[in-house]
């Protein structure tokens, strides 16, 4: 399938979540488990094919039945896999994720290491990444090497071909050492990105202040940025730009999982923006770009599972139309 728009690279791990097949259990009362594809990175490329956009994925699987599934799962979504490498001597990653009776999420992790921690900056394929008009990333592929200095890599490649740079940190604490390793890491490629968002969560972790406010959220400004968003869950999103800031409200819907909320949220905002950056100037359209993406993070809230419940633009528009 030919698409003409501008392609967004979405780097880092793609994994496997167990998810309860109950949820307000834990996870050694659950019943059972349903295997549901993940990764923030991956999510946010099937979120942005699914909207029409152009979507490639850069990382690193098992070659294993897992991982020739996931590679298939990107194929069959419209994800270009040329970014794709199978590691021959680990499995792909595993997250069993316990779902409490209010849809938020605990993790645990089978990484020890897995295929994506094992990515190398020679096997990078430059050329795909010097194509993307948007490089999207992470923080979980900053944890080890040599998997961060292939991260690092990257985004300097992308960079110097004149990608925007987007960066989601989705923050996973039990993957990290510690919580001071967590955030310096995190913040170690913060001046670099040009597009940042951040959950309400993320915020108060980053900052080590719990005040969800605009005086504590540009704390995190740096001169590079063009946007930074503060996602607040059923309470929309926040923006800032060098000009302007504001809020959009966010679709009330039944939340049954909050998995790939964000990530449907990012994925709709680069798809927007990846063929006209200049609606980050401009103040309306900003909005109803965010309005958009809004509406795709609660439609994904709507299911179990990232991937089978990120929503189409259809879907999206339907939402926007009937509220």
């Amino acid at each position: 399938m030919a698409n003409d728009k501008g392609l967004i690279v979405s780097f880092g791990e793609m994994l496997i979540d167990f998810v309860p097949t109950a949820s307000g259990v834990s996870l050694a009362e659950a019943p059972g488990f349903l295997k549901a594809p993940g990764g923030a990175p991956a999510n946010v490329a099937i979120a942005v094919a699914r909207l029409g956009g152009h979507a490639s994925f850069v990382g690193k699987l098992g070659d294993d039945e897992f991982g020739h599934m996931l590679a298939g799962i990107l194929k069959e979504n419209g994800v270009t896999g040329d970014g794709i490498l199978f590691d021959q001597g680990a499995r792909t990653a595993l997250a069993f994720v316990t779902l409490r009776a209010d849809g938020e999420r605990e993790f645990m992790f089978y990484r020890n290491p897995s295929a994506d921690m094992l990515l190398k900056p020679e096997e990078l394929n430059c050329e795909l990444i010097r194509s993307a008009k948007v490089f999207h990333y992470g923080s979980i592929s900053l944890i080890v090497e040599p998997c961060r200095s292939a991260h690092l890599k990257a985004m300097e490649v992308a960079k110097d071909a004149g990608a925007l740079l987007s960066y989601d940190p989705n923050l996973r604490l039990p993957l990290w050492p510690s919580p001071k390793e967590a955030r310096e890491q995190i913040l170690s490629i913060w001046e670099k990105a040009e597009v940042i968002k951040v959950s309400d969560v993320e915020l108060e972790f980053l900052t080590g202040n719990d005040s969800i406010d605009d005086e504590n959220a540009l704390t995190l400004w740096h001169s590079n940025l063009k946007l930074l968003l503060v996602t607040l869950g059923e309470n929309g999103c926040k923006y800032y730009t060098k000009n302007f800031r504001g809020s959009v409200e966010a679709f009330h819907v039944t939340a049954v999982d909050t998995t790939g909320a964000g990530d449907a949220f990012v994925g709709a905002l680069l798809t927007k923006i990846v063929d006209d950056q200049s609606i980050l100037e401009d103040e309306p359209r900003l909005r109803e770009v965010l309005k958009f993406a809004n509406a795709c993070g609660a439609i994904t809230t709507t299911k179990k599972g990232a991937i089978p419940a990120l929503p189409t633009g259809s879907e999206a528009l339907a939402l926007i139309k009937g509220a």
